[in-house]
């Protein structure tokens, strides 16, 4: 098993969603962020004055998937959640030794 965090956009958001259910994603968790990469934030103007935003918005993603999804799931956010600019994120792979469904006990791929 596999745990797939992306941080993007929030905009994104709906389309990664709808672009993972077509894979048979059944549920993820996602988190309001904020967070700066390489574009080190952006400069504003609010009522005339110039200010720096150093945090930018951003939605984290989690999904825990079979490890036999890993390329399409990641194929799949990276494609769905690309702009072409500056800050689109980032999409982390984890190893999952262990998940449980609270509800059945049902363990492994079947708790997912």
């Amino acid at each position: 098993m596999k745990m797939v965090v992306a941080v993007i956009k929030p905009f994104k958001l709906d389309d990664v969603r709808e672009s993972l259910t077509a894979l048979g994603i059944e549920g993820l968790t996602v988190t309001e962020v904020k967070g700066f990469g390489r574009q080190k934030g952006q400069t504003e103007i609010y009522r005339g004055a110039e200010y720096s935003v150093s945090f930018l918005p951003k939605v984290k993603i989690e999904v825990a998937i079979p490890a036999e999804l890993e390329d399409q799931v990641v194929e799949a956010i990276q494609t769905t959640a690309n702009t072409g600019r500056i800050g689109d994120g980032k999409i982390f792979v984890y190893d999952l030794t262990r998940a449980v469904r609270i509800r059945t006990g049902e363990s492994g791929k079947d708790a997912l």
